[in-house]
């Protein structure tokens, strides 16, 4: 059995993460008692006891945390952003690329991906790597995703608003409307743009589950040239893969009635991929659980290659 200890498991992704290690027949779980939760000594002591710690806690608290940890055996795994770009930690995309597990297996420190940037690079990156997608072609993504995507502010601010605020949340809503979101960074530097994409985001009136979309025109594109052949390039790429399934071309069974549901993933790890479009535009979408593969499972995905397990164990 190995010992994990989550710092910050009384926030969503947190407690996600507990979830799943609570039904994983490799771990046993570390638990803080939860008077002490915010002592840092006794947070030192359980992170340096544990064969595996989870950093849930804002960025500035991580690089706090990721500090307290002295022990060669303990390795983190960070569902911050604080560690995503930065060259020391390895990202914790297993699909990203041929030898991404490989890094994951061998790390010490483990930035887990988030949710949006998940389901963009998955779309971008296998593009720009096999030279059909120039690097530095201009791009917009769009993500709708579930309130509990933002943590347990916007997760009050939905489920105990008074009946005239639930009124004005009923619709889906823009938000980081400054263009600056978390997630570009990564967005950028991990599927090899030399600029990051317009990126919009938006929160809808429902739990968990989301939809990122990128639209390209064919005359962007260095080869092929059609909806179908990027679906083919796409499905080649991931037809090992474990988690990130490419749906048919003709999807019409995803579909209801030409709507696609973006909670169509929820209560998975899967990243489902999808192809629209024809000779002149082409739609790719990652539909996805944003507490699955966007944060908590995919976090426990990336343990599971640390610890030389099979990596659908537990989820």
């Amino acid at each position: 059995m190995y010992s994990v200890f989550v710092d910050g498991q009384e926030g969503t992704t947190g407690l996600q993460i507990k979830e799943r290690l609570t039904r994983h027949p490799e771990v046993e779980l570390l638990e803080i008692d939860p008077e002490k939760r915010k002592d840092t000594g006794e947070r030192q002591r359980l992170i340096n006891a544990a064969d595996i710690a989870f950093l849930c806690l804002p960025d500035a608290a991580a690089k706090e945390s990721a500090a307290l940890c002295t022990s060669d055996s303990t390795r983190l795994i960070d569902a911050s952003t604080a560690h995503r770009v930065d060259p020391e930690w390895v990202f914790g995309l297993p699909e990203l690329d041929a030898g991404q597990r490989e890094k994951i297996a061998a790390a010490k420190r483990v930035a887990n991906p988030g949710c949006h940037s998940t389901g963009f690079i998955l779309l971008v990156r296998p593009l720009i790597d096999a030279g059909i997608l120039p690097a530095g072609t201009a791009l917009s993504c769009q993500s709708l995703t579930g309130y509990s995507g933002g943590g347990k502010g916007l997760i009050e601010r939905y489920e105990q608003a008074d009946e005239q605020t639930r009124a004005r949340l009923q619709g889906p809503s823009h938000y980081a409307l400054g263009l600056t979101h978390k997630h570009l960074p990564e967005m950028q530097a991990l599927t090899g743009l030399t600029s990051p994409p317009v990126f919009t985001p938006l929160v809808g009136p429902y739990y968990k589950g989301m939809v990122v979309t990128v639209p390209l025109h064919a005359w962007q594109l260095a080869s092929v040239h059609t909806a179908e052949a990027v679906h083919a390039q796409l499905t080649e790429h991931y037809a090992d893969s474990r988690f990130v399934t490419v749906q048919p071309f003709d999807a019409s069974g995803q579909v209801d009635g030409g709507f696609l549901n973006p909670q169509g993933a929820n209560d998975t790890n899967e990243n489902q991929i999808f192809v629209f479009g024809g000779d002149e535009h082409i739609l790719l979408m990652s539909r996805l659980d944003n507490l699955g593969k966007g944060a908590s499972g995919a976090a426990v995905q990336n343990m599971n290659i640390m610890l030389g397990l099979p990596e659908q164990t537990g989820l």
